[in-house]
Protein backbone atom coordinates (compact mmCIF):
# COMPACT_ATOMS: atom_id res chain seq x y z
CA UNK A 1 0.00 0.00 0.00
CA UNK A 2 1.53 3.40 -1.12
CA UNK A 3 1.59 6.45 0.70
CA UNK A 4 -0.90 9.34 -0.41
CA UNK A 5 1.93 11.71 -1.23
CA UNK A 6 3.19 8.09 -3.40
CA UNK A 7 -0.28 7.69 -4.79
CA UNK A 8 -0.92 11.49 -5.55
CA UNK A 9 2.04 11.64 -7.20
CA UNK A 10 1.94 8.51 -9.62
CA UNK A 11 -1.17 10.00 -10.50
CA UNK A 12 0.21 13.29 -11.60
CA UNK A 13 3.33 11.43 -13.15
CA UNK A 14 0.89 10.17 -15.62
CA UNK A 15 -0.19 6.94 -13.81
CA UNK A 16 -3.33 5.39 -15.52
CA UNK A 17 -6.67 6.26 -14.95
CA UNK A 18 -9.94 4.57 -16.11
CA UNK A 19 -13.21 6.14 -16.51
CA UNK A 20 -16.49 4.56 -15.23
CA UNK A 21 -19.62 7.40 -16.56
CA UNK A 22 -23.33 6.31 -15.65
CA UNK A 23 -24.51 8.14 -18.37
CA UNK A 24 -28.37 7.82 -16.48
CA UNK A 25 -27.08 10.11 -14.50
CA UNK A 26 -28.54 13.86 -14.65
CA UNK A 27 -25.72 15.18 -17.05
CA UNK A 28 -23.72 12.02 -17.75
CA UNK A 29 -24.40 11.16 -21.15
CA UNK A 30 -23.46 15.16 -22.22
CA UNK A 31 -20.22 14.30 -20.57
CA UNK A 32 -19.47 11.18 -22.28
CA UNK A 33 -17.55 12.36 -25.42
CA UNK A 34 -16.13 15.33 -23.34
CA UNK A 35 -14.81 13.79 -19.84
CA UNK A 36 -11.53 12.01 -21.77
CA UNK A 37 -10.23 15.31 -23.42
CA UNK A 38 -10.89 17.29 -20.22
CA UNK A 39 -9.50 15.25 -18.00
CA UNK A 40 -6.45 15.13 -20.48
CA UNK A 41 -6.55 19.17 -20.32
CA UNK A 42 -5.88 18.45 -16.03
CA UNK A 43 -2.99 16.03 -16.85
CA UNK A 44 -4.59 12.50 -16.45
CA UNK A 45 -4.02 9.80 -18.61
CA UNK A 46 -7.67 7.95 -19.06
CA UNK A 47 -6.59 4.46 -20.45
CA UNK A 48 -10.17 3.30 -20.76
CA UNK A 49 -14.03 4.61 -20.53
CA UNK A 50 -16.55 2.33 -19.12
CA UNK A 51 -19.67 3.53 -20.22
CA UNK A 52 -22.79 2.43 -17.95
CA UNK A 53 -26.38 2.41 -19.26
CA UNK A 54 -28.17 0.48 -17.01
CA UNK A 55 -27.99 0.55 -12.96
CA UNK A 56 -27.56 -3.27 -13.02
CA UNK A 57 -24.29 -3.19 -14.92
CA UNK A 58 -22.84 -0.99 -12.67
CA UNK A 59 -21.21 -3.27 -10.59
CA UNK A 60 -19.66 -4.91 -13.49
CA UNK A 61 -18.15 -1.83 -14.52
CA UNK A 62 -16.37 -1.10 -11.43
CA UNK A 63 -15.13 -4.92 -11.27
CA UNK A 64 -13.44 -4.76 -15.19
CA UNK A 65 -12.40 -0.80 -14.00
CA UNK A 66 -10.52 -2.14 -10.83
CA UNK A 67 -8.85 -5.34 -12.34
CA UNK A 68 -6.88 -2.87 -14.87
CA UNK A 69 -5.24 -1.86 -11.76
CA UNK A 70 -5.37 1.61 -12.67
CA UNK A 71 -3.66 4.57 -10.00
CA UNK A 72 -7.21 6.70 -10.09
CA UNK A 73 -10.58 5.19 -10.70
CA UNK A 74 -12.73 8.23 -12.00
CA UNK A 75 -16.68 7.79 -10.99
CA UNK A 76 -18.91 10.27 -12.78
CA UNK A 77 -22.46 9.64 -11.53
CA UNK A 78 -24.86 10.81 -8.92
CA UNK A 79 -24.47 10.25 -5.04
CA UNK A 80 -25.84 6.10 -5.87
CA UNK A 81 -23.05 5.47 -8.44
CA UNK A 82 -20.05 7.20 -6.17
CA UNK A 83 -21.38 5.19 -2.99
CA UNK A 84 -21.24 1.84 -5.11
CA UNK A 85 -17.42 2.97 -6.46
CA UNK A 86 -16.47 4.24 -3.09
CA UNK A 87 -17.56 0.79 -1.42
CA UNK A 88 -15.61 -1.53 -4.28
CA UNK A 89 -12.64 0.91 -3.23
CA UNK A 90 -12.16 0.71 -0.14
CA UNK A 91 -9.01 -0.96 1.58
CA UNK A 92 -7.30 -0.68 -2.29
CA UNK A 93 -3.91 0.85 -3.62
CA UNK A 94 -6.17 3.17 -5.89
CA UNK A 95 -7.76 6.37 -5.22
CA UNK A 96 -11.27 7.34 -6.24
CA UNK A 97 -12.11 10.39 -8.59
CA UNK A 98 -15.43 11.92 -8.24
CA UNK A 99 -17.10 13.53 -11.54
CA UNK A 100 -20.50 14.69 -9.41
CA UNK A 101 -23.28 14.78 -12.30
CA UNK A 102 -26.18 14.00 -10.22
CA UNK A 103 -28.74 15.58 -8.61
CA UNK A 104 -27.68 16.39 -5.03
CA UNK A 105 -23.72 15.51 -5.40
CA UNK A 106 -23.85 15.14 -1.68
CA UNK A 107 -20.83 12.91 -1.30
CA UNK A 108 -18.87 14.76 -3.89
CA UNK A 109 -19.91 18.08 -1.27
CA UNK A 110 -18.36 16.72 1.49
CA UNK A 111 -15.41 16.68 -0.18
CA UNK A 112 -15.24 20.09 -0.84
CA UNK A 113 -16.24 19.69 -4.26
CA UNK A 114 -17.68 23.80 -4.54
CA UNK A 115 -19.76 22.82 -7.84
CA UNK A 116 -19.11 23.21 -11.15
CA UNK A 117 -17.18 20.59 -13.62
CA UNK A 118 -14.53 22.64 -14.31
CA UNK A 119 -13.66 22.28 -10.85
CA UNK A 120 -14.19 19.02 -10.60
CA UNK A 121 -12.01 18.23 -13.25
CA UNK A 122 -8.97 20.47 -11.72
CA UNK A 123 -9.57 18.70 -8.45
CA UNK A 124 -8.05 15.38 -10.30
CA UNK A 125 -5.27 17.16 -12.53
CA UNK A 126 -4.09 19.34 -9.25
CA UNK A 127 -5.88 17.89 -5.83
CA UNK A 128 -4.24 15.28 -3.36
CA UNK A 129 -5.58 11.87 -2.13
CA UNK A 130 -6.80 11.65 0.97
CA UNK A 131 -8.65 8.85 3.09
CA UNK A 132 -11.50 9.52 4.24
CA UNK A 133 -14.02 7.43 6.37
CA UNK A 134 -16.88 5.86 5.10
CA UNK A 135 -19.67 4.09 7.36
CA UNK A 136 -21.08 0.76 7.86
CA UNK A 137 -24.79 0.42 8.09
CA UNK A 138 -24.98 -4.32 9.01
CA UNK A 139 -23.60 -5.75 6.25
CA UNK A 140 -23.51 -2.83 3.42
CA UNK A 141 -21.24 0.24 3.69
CA UNK A 142 -21.95 3.80 2.84
CA UNK A 143 -20.19 7.09 1.87
CA UNK A 144 -23.01 9.53 2.72
CA UNK A 145 -26.03 8.47 5.05
CA UNK A 146 -28.07 6.22 6.15
CA UNK A 147 -32.11 7.38 6.42
CA UNK A 148 -35.47 5.32 7.94
CA UNK A 149 -39.09 6.70 7.45
CA UNK A 150 -40.65 8.70 5.03
CA UNK A 151 -37.29 8.88 2.84
CA UNK A 152 -37.11 5.05 2.31
CA UNK A 153 -40.98 5.90 0.25
CA UNK A 154 -39.17 8.57 -1.59
CA UNK A 155 -36.52 6.80 -2.65
CA UNK A 156 -38.54 4.23 -4.32
CA UNK A 157 -40.79 7.04 -5.90
CA UNK A 158 -38.64 9.41 -7.69
CA UNK A 159 -39.42 9.36 -11.33
CA UNK A 160 -36.00 9.49 -12.96
CA UNK A 161 -37.27 12.23 -16.08
CA UNK A 162 -38.30 14.55 -13.05
CA UNK A 163 -34.90 14.23 -11.34
CA UNK A 164 -33.56 15.06 -14.87
CA UNK A 165 -35.60 18.25 -15.13
CA UNK A 166 -36.24 19.55 -11.98
CA UNK A 167 -32.63 18.02 -10.13
CA UNK A 168 -32.99 18.24 -6.18
CA UNK A 169 -36.51 19.73 -6.11
CA UNK A 170 -37.62 16.29 -7.02
CA UNK A 171 -37.08 14.94 -3.96
CA UNK A 172 -39.14 17.20 -1.80
CA UNK A 173 -41.70 17.21 -3.91
CA UNK A 174 -42.24 13.64 -4.30
CA UNK A 175 -41.91 13.41 -0.23
CA UNK A 176 -44.48 15.98 -0.06
CA UNK A 177 -46.91 13.88 -2.16
CA UNK A 178 -45.70 10.71 -0.13
CA UNK A 179 -46.47 12.07 3.52
CA UNK A 180 -50.40 11.21 3.77
CA UNK A 181 -50.38 7.95 3.88
CA UNK A 182 -47.18 8.00 6.29
CA UNK A 183 -47.22 6.77 9.60
CA UNK A 184 -44.72 7.83 12.53
CA UNK A 185 -42.38 5.28 14.11
CA UNK A 186 -40.83 4.55 17.31
CA UNK A 187 -37.15 4.52 17.36
CA UNK A 188 -34.30 4.09 20.29
CA UNK A 189 -31.01 4.99 19.59
CA UNK A 190 -28.27 3.41 21.81
CA UNK A 191 -24.89 4.96 21.37
CA UNK A 192 -22.58 3.92 24.28
CA UNK A 193 -24.34 4.76 27.64
CA UNK A 194 -26.88 7.39 25.96
CA UNK A 195 -30.40 6.11 25.38
CA UNK A 196 -32.96 8.12 23.21
CA UNK A 197 -36.27 7.31 22.62
CA UNK A 198 -38.84 8.97 20.54
CA UNK A 199 -41.54 9.24 17.65
CA UNK A 200 -40.90 10.47 14.18
CA UNK A 201 -41.68 9.91 10.46
CA UNK A 202 -38.07 10.54 9.64
CA UNK A 203 -34.70 9.40 10.61
CA UNK A 204 -30.84 9.79 9.68
CA UNK A 205 -27.61 8.87 10.28
CA UNK A 206 -25.13 10.92 8.26
CA UNK A 207 -21.13 9.95 7.74
CA UNK A 208 -20.89 13.14 5.30
CA UNK A 209 -21.88 16.77 5.70
CA UNK A 210 -24.72 17.39 2.84
CA UNK A 211 -27.86 16.11 2.62
CA UNK A 212 -30.26 17.15 0.10
CA UNK A 213 -27.45 19.23 -0.99
CA UNK A 214 -27.61 21.27 1.56
CA UNK A 215 -25.22 21.75 4.59
CA UNK A 216 -26.10 19.57 7.60
CA UNK A 217 -24.29 21.13 10.18
CA UNK A 218 -21.44 24.07 9.56
CA UNK A 219 -19.04 21.62 11.48
CA UNK A 220 -19.94 18.48 9.44
CA UNK A 221 -17.01 16.39 8.37
CA UNK A 222 -16.98 13.43 6.33
CA UNK A 223 -13.23 12.62 7.67
CA UNK A 224 -14.09 12.66 11.71
CA UNK A 225 -14.71 9.84 12.91
CA UNK A 226 -18.60 10.44 13.49
CA UNK A 227 -21.68 9.68 12.51
CA UNK A 228 -23.96 12.15 13.17
CA UNK A 229 -28.17 11.27 13.97
CA UNK A 230 -31.08 13.41 13.48
CA UNK A 231 -34.50 13.55 13.45
CA UNK A 232 -36.93 15.73 11.61
CA UNK A 233 -39.83 16.13 13.52
CA UNK A 234 -41.83 14.67 16.07
CA UNK A 235 -45.21 12.11 15.39
CA UNK A 236 -47.05 15.10 13.32
CA UNK A 237 -46.76 15.74 9.65
CA UNK A 238 -47.46 19.27 9.73
CA UNK A 239 -44.08 18.94 12.51
CA UNK A 240 -41.73 17.10 10.08
CA UNK A 241 -42.33 19.21 7.48
CA UNK A 242 -41.50 22.56 9.48
CA UNK A 243 -38.01 20.51 11.14
CA UNK A 244 -37.20 19.66 7.80
CA UNK A 245 -37.81 23.30 6.77
CA UNK A 246 -36.16 24.74 9.36
CA UNK A 247 -33.07 22.71 8.51
CA UNK A 248 -32.96 23.21 5.27
CA UNK A 249 -32.58 27.06 6.27
CA UNK A 250 -30.88 26.79 8.96
CA UNK A 251 -27.89 23.93 8.46
CA UNK A 252 -25.25 25.96 7.52
CA UNK A 253 -25.53 27.77 11.14
CA UNK A 254 -25.91 24.48 12.93
CA UNK A 255 -23.33 23.26 14.65
CA UNK A 256 -23.17 19.39 15.89
CA UNK A 257 -23.34 20.14 19.75
CA UNK A 258 -26.69 21.54 19.22
CA UNK A 259 -30.43 20.23 18.86
CA UNK A 260 -31.63 17.74 17.48
CA UNK A 261 -27.89 16.25 16.45
CA UNK A 262 -26.12 13.10 18.52
CA UNK A 263 -22.68 12.53 16.94
CA UNK A 264 -21.10 9.35 18.00
CA UNK A 265 -18.42 6.72 16.15
CA UNK A 266 -21.03 3.78 16.68
CA UNK A 267 -24.97 3.43 17.49
CA UNK A 268 -27.71 0.61 17.48
CA UNK A 269 -31.31 1.60 15.65
CA UNK A 270 -34.27 -0.17 16.17
CA UNK A 271 -37.78 1.15 15.81
CA UNK A 272 -41.45 -0.52 16.17
CA UNK A 273 -42.52 -1.22 13.86
CA UNK A 274 -39.07 -2.72 11.88
CA UNK A 275 -38.22 -1.08 9.16
CA UNK A 276 -36.60 -1.21 5.67
CA UNK A 277 -33.09 1.11 5.33
CA UNK A 278 -32.24 3.80 3.09
CA UNK A 279 -28.26 3.62 2.37
CA UNK A 280 -27.01 5.76 0.37
CA UNK A 281 -30.26 5.95 -1.92
CA UNK A 282 -30.41 2.26 -1.89
CA UNK A 283 -32.99 0.39 0.05
CA UNK A 284 -32.07 -2.88 1.75
CA UNK A 285 -31.55 -4.06 5.09
CA UNK A 286 -33.86 -3.67 8.40
CA UNK A 287 -34.05 -2.38 11.88
CA UNK A 288 -32.49 -3.31 14.00
CA UNK A 289 -29.46 -2.25 12.87
CA UNK A 290 -25.68 -1.50 13.87
CA UNK A 291 -24.50 1.57 12.09
CA UNK A 292 -20.82 2.28 12.95
CA UNK A 293 -17.70 4.20 11.21
CA UNK A 294 -15.21 2.12 9.39
CA UNK A 295 -12.04 5.14 9.41
CA UNK A 296 -9.75 6.25 6.83
CA UNK A 297 -11.39 3.47 4.36
CA UNK A 298 -11.04 5.23 1.43
CA UNK A 299 -8.55 6.91 -0.62
CA UNK A 300 -10.74 9.50 -2.52
CA UNK A 301 -8.74 12.84 -4.85
CA UNK A 302 -10.00 15.88 -2.74
CA UNK A 303 -8.86 19.58 -3.18
CA UNK A 304 -5.08 20.59 -2.06
CA UNK A 305 -7.35 22.72 1.07
CA UNK A 306 -9.44 19.37 1.99
CA UNK A 307 -8.01 19.17 5.93
CA UNK A 308 -7.03 15.72 5.97
CA UNK A 309 -7.46 13.73 9.69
Amino acid sequence: MRSKDELTAAIRNGGPAVLVINTRARTGAALLQRAPLLLAEQGVTVARVINVRRPERLARALDEAIADAPDLLVAAGGDGTLSTAGKRLAGLDMALGVLPVGTTNNFARSLGWPGSLDAAMATLGAGKVADVDLGQAGPDAFTNMVSLGVSVQVAGRVPHRLKRHLGRSAYPLTALAALPGHRPFRARITAGDTTLEFETHQLNVANGAFHGGRRIARDADIDDRLLLAYRFGAGSRLHLIGSAARHALTGSYLTMDDEPFLTTGDLHVETDPALPLDIDGEVRGRTPVRIHIRPNALRVMVPQDFIDR
